[in-house]
């Protein structure tokens, strides 16, 4: 028996978990608890075999699966090792909550990196030592006077940093006094409701469209009003059918959230001219409008707008990080004194370190050259998902043609529950979002699987993965 396999709880034939299982959760808790420490060599399949008296598919199914999840690496001749790029300790194992779907207290996103796991960038392909350096150059730099309250609006550097950012990437012409720091996307949802809208008030909705948004509404005592989604994006007309006075609509113009469609420029003046006719507002959320794959990215809605009836909402946390918890609000001009009145009282400011870092990173160039990268990256690993998913699962399920975002979308057939199968990956330690659980009126939507793929590095663990899927449905 190999030093490693000694070290190990032995196997329980009695257990529910299957052999695979059990060998995958020994390597991973010998890895956190560093009995097992990066560069490691382990046991080969076939040594491990004679060891444990398994079959061979048994160990090459937990192999593949440590691998999948990039806990381990496969070096040929050299046989396999713990990922050299690995933390060792505690701190590489996640926690993996148990997700209900019919709670409703579950958080929308959990703290874990799981295959497919909405929300998440490439966060392999972060370029941590550059942002090391330019954490520890500020760190080093920090004065007194950059140690008391952060700045309530943001911090003037990378507001003005963001102005001249979105002129260029995103066609919006707008002054640094216009733009404001907020947490996230929901503090900027909040900041919105507070600013210009009132308890009792009409908003549209995209149906389906982002759960949180409803729930926020709801908590402002506000009204959210279902307008279908198309292939064109937002049905204008079915919003005008149905709330015309609406105060507010939120929408995803870039790619919809979670269809990936376009706003097509019809409907887009079609929204601008009913907001202009009412004085209603748009709250345009552009959280991944730079990654589109089959041309560049499309201009932002807020460029179109001559009225001042769009309000902004971006995010670092897709082409950053999401642990970062910065994201940005670009108001129209006139409404620049009331926004500053309620961010005095109801917001905290962002951490100034932290704003001071995206903002190094910005004017070094590092920003516009990461986005860039990801761009090319995204697109790869993209088009290698589609190929494993559809190698395996192609008679079972389709995948929708997308021009752009961080997700797939996979239609399953058969009329199979997309909620049930969700929640048995979820017990299989791989991540997935129902469709339907996005959807509120429209009954037309099929069952379906939201992917993201952007952690996906090779069309081999896509279909390691997909086989999976295949053995739970």
């Amino acid at each position: 028996m190999s030093e490693h396999t000694k070290k190990f709880a032995p196997l329980d034939p009695t257990a529910t978990e299957p052999f695979y299982r059990q060998i995958y959760d020994r390597f991973r808790g010998a890895i956190a608890s560093g009995l097992l420490k990066p560069g490691d060599r382990i046991p080969s399949a076939r040594a491990l075999t004679k060891d444990l008296g398994l079959a061979r598919g048994t160990i090459e199914t937990a192999y593949s699966l440590l691998a999948a999840e990039g806990y381990i690496q496969a070096r040929g001749q050299a046989g396999t090792v713990v990922a050299p790029g690995l933390t060792a300790g505690p701190s590489i194992i996640l926690p993996v909550p148990r997700l209900d779907n019919n709670t409703e207290g579950t958080s929308f996103r959990p703290d874990s990196i799981l295959p497919f796991q909405m929300g998440l960038p490439a966060l392999d392909a972060f370029p941590r030592k550059i942002w090391a350096r330019l954490a520890a150059r500020e760190v080093r730099a920090m004065q007194p006077s950059d140690m008391v309250h952060p700045a309530v609006f943001g911090l003037p550097a990378l507001r003005a940093q963001i102005a001249a950012y979105l002129q260029v990437s995103r066609g919006i012409i707008c002054s640094p006094s216009q733009v404001f720091m907020t947490s996230g996307y929901r503090q900027s949802i909040e900041l919105v409701g507070h600013a210009l809208l009132k308890a009792g008030d009409r908003v549209w909705l995209e149906d389906p469209g982002y759960p949180p948004t409803r729930e926020m509404l709801g908590l402002m005592q506000m009204e959210a009003v279902s307008v279908r989604v198309d292939q064109d994006g937002l049905r204008v007309t079915d919003g005008l059918n149905f709330a015309p006075e609406a105060r507010a609509a939120v929408v995803t113009p870039a790619h919809q959230s979670p269809l990936c469609v376009s706003l097509s420029l019809p409907r887009r003046l079609a929204l601008l001219d009913w907001a202009q006719q009412t004085e209603a507002w748009i709250i345009e959320d552009d959280y991944d409008g730079e990654y589109r794959y089959v041309s560049r990215p499309l201009p932002a809605l807020k460029s179109l707008d001559r009225n001042g009836r769009v309000l902004y909402a971006g995010t670092f946390s897709k082409v950053l990080f999401p642990s970062i918890r910065l994201a940005y609000l670009v108001v129209p001009e006139d409404q620049v004194e009331r926004f500053e009145t309620a961010s005095q009282v109801f917001g905290g400011g962002s951490p100034a370190l932290t704003q001071a870092i995206v903002t190094a990173f910005i004017t070094e160039g590092h920003f516009a050259r990461h986005i860039q990268r990801m761009r090319k990256l995204y697109g790869e690993r993209r088009a290698l998902t589609v190929a494993g998913l559809e190698r395996v699962l192609g008679k079972r399920m389709h995948i929708d043609a997308q021009p752009g975002g961080m997700h797939l979308i996979l239609r399953l057939h058969d009329q199979q529950s997309d909620r049930s199968l969700v929640a048995r990956m979820r017990d299989d330690r791989m991540y997935a979002e129902a469709l339907s659980e996005w959807v509120v009126d429209n009954d037309e939507t099929a069952s379906a699987l939201l992917l993201n793929f952007t952690n996906i590095d090779s069309q081999r663990n896509a279909e390691i993965l997909a086989s999976r899927i295949l053995q739970l449905t």
